[in-house]
């Protein structure tokens, strides 16, 4: 009956992609359920320029198709290039998209598919499909049955066993001489001494038969055997049990020896005994009265070395020095306590000075607060470190030629004094300098330095950033100029660089020969930049 269906493979596949089957390929065949094709097999698709001007119609296999679907994320040109080492006919890019969408459900129909085509072509070859050797094992893998047969054939062997007298005495009855040299009571002694010996050291038939048994069948018996067993025990301890101390107590025992160590720290004897040596007590006494007559001063106040008054406070009274260390000090000292090392020191006889006096403190080294403006080292930029100062100091334009001419010579860097206005509380406008560093060589600056960095021109070449910090793996200067405000000094006839166009870089145009013009211009750059500072850079001076 499924002979006689009429469906063609292409139409087959189709339904299979679309429901995500699994089509199966083995050897040269491929199976779909219970219908199966030979790879070689033609649908209906035509292919693309055959069937015209008298040419004859051409298909495309069913092997062909199959291996489009399965490299159909690949690119054309590499589809083409496996499918021909793998020799096999390949779609071609005219039929591709049309064909794709009919398989993967898209469109009903294709104006490629031949419905005329040969009955043989779409004839469908029922086929019994062979289960492989990995299907049927997964078949018989099932729960294991007990052979309830073999299992009473056991029992049965044992109880004959077990009701058959085993050989223990030698019976006299059973045994007849052999001749006149061995006569029966010599060989039943013989016989005797071997049962004897077989006790010890040969096991008994009994046991090989009992150890042949399969234990299989006495599993069922033991099971409540050993339920009953289990429940009848009890947890005599475990791991929290066992932590748990019950001849000690914490707050009688180790508070204790806190005290004696809070006692001894304070220079006072802990509580003891009165059956103690009064040799050792007087002297004890004495070096406890030499200790207390030193009265030390009290330390000055300093507002950098709080942690001198707060040590008590912070480790609950005991006097434990948190910044102490045991380096240098021998085992004797440290177990001893703090009484056994000041007992090995002699006391000095002179009063102590106080710790101010004792150790003076060094003053700290002041921090710079004033910015750092990076220029270019080109001789080629606008600013450079000839006319830095009248650029940003005087607010005007000269050129770096006419420095050179006038015979200035370069300097290291330039540190220039902005004068600006401040308007004081009260309303009364005070006039101050503020000094700024102009370097062109940012690779010698310290961490310290790079923090100060308030602003840097840019001529427009990334390589101008090589070797800062900050600088992304491409060599992209982004992450610079959001922690540096960034200029890009150029006259105004002249086109902004690209990179100067997608940075973050304020552009600061200046007339090449309107010279009242620069003033605005460079007033600009104080205006931006005392707005940066005062958002990012607050504690330097501007």
């Amino acid at each position: 009956k499924k002979a006689g269906i009429m469906a063609d493979a292409l139409s087959i596949v189709r339904q299979y992609n679309i429901n995500k089957k699994h089509i199966i390929e083995r050897d040269d065949e491929v199976i779909f359920g219970d219908f199966s094709w030979r790879k070689d097999v033609k649908t209906n698709y035509l292919i693309w320029g055959t069937g015209k001007d008298g040419t004859p119609k051409e298909y495309y296999t069913l092997e062909s198709i199959l291996f489009l679907l399965k490299n159909v994320h690949l690119a054309h040109p590499i589809y083409v290039r496996r499918a021909a080492a793998d020799s096999i006919p390949v779609i071609t890019r005219p039929d591709r998209k049309d064909l794709l969408a009919y398989l993967n459900g898209e469109t009903s129909t294709s104006l490629s598919i031949d419905k005329s085509a040969p009955l043989e072509i779409t004839l469908q070859k029922p086929t019994q499909v062979k289960r492989t050797a990995e299907d049927a094992d997964k078949d018989n893998f099932k729960k294991p049955k007990v052979a309830m047969e073999k299992v009473m054939q056991d029992k049965e062997r044992l109880a004959a066993r077990l009701e058959t007298p085993k050989e223990g005495t030698v019976n006299m009855e059973q045994i007849r001489s052999l001749s006149e040299a061995m006569s029966v009571e010599k060989i039943a002694a013989i016989k005797a001494k071997r049962l004897a010996r077989k006790r010890t050291t040969i096991k008994t038939d009994d046991d090989l038969e009992l150890g042949l048994i399969e234990p299989r069948s006495f599993v069922e018996a033991e099971v409540d055997v050993t339920r009953d067993i289990v429940s009848r025990e009890r947890v005599w301890r475990n791991r929290t049990t066992i932590l748990q101390s019950s001849g000690k107590q914490f707050a009688k025992n180790i508070f204790a020896i806190l005290q004696s160590v809070k006692a001894r720290e304070e220079g006072r004897a802990p509580e003891t005994s009165s059956t103690q040596p009064t040799s050792s007590s007087s002297s004890s006494s004495s070096r406890m009265e030499t200790f207390r007559k030193p009265q030390q001063a009290p330390a000055a106040y300093n507002r950098y070395d709080q942690e001198r008054f707060r040590g008590k406070e912070e480790t609950e009274g005991f006097k434990i020095d948190t910044m102490g260390t045991y380096h240098g000090m021998t085992l004797k000292s440290v177990t001893e306590g703090a009484s056994a090392r000041k007992s090995q020191v002699p006391v000095p006889q002179s009063i102590p000075r106080p710790v101010s006096a004792a150790k003076p403190q060094q003053p700290t080294k002041r921090v710079s607060r004033t910015p750092i403006i990076v220029i270019p080292a080109a001789s080629t930029s606008l600013i450079t470190l000839y006319n830095a100062k009248d650029l940003l100091q005087d607010l005007r334009f000269v050129s770096t030629e006419h420095k050179k001419q006038m015979g200035m010579k370069k300097e290291n860097e330039v540190l220039l004094q902005r004068r600006k206005e401040i308007t004081q509380p009260g309303g009364v406008t005070q006039n101050v300098t503020v000094p700024y560093r102009i370097i062109d060589t940012p690779n010698k600056l310290t961490g310290d330095e790079w923090e100060r960095v308030v602003a840097v021109f840019c001529q427009g070449p990334a390589w101008q950033f090589k070797g800062w910090p900050w600088l992304l793996p491409d060599g992209s200067p982004v992450d610079i100029f959001c922690r540096i405000r960034a200029f890009h000094l150029k006259f105004d006839e002249l086109k902004t660089d690209p990179n100067i166009q997608k940075w973050d870089v304020c552009v600061l145009d200046l007339s090449r020969h309107k010279r009242h013009k620069d003033r605005a211009s460079l007033l600009r750059f104080w205006e931006v930049l005392d707005k940066y500072m005062m958002k990012h850079k607050p504690h330097l001076r501007f």
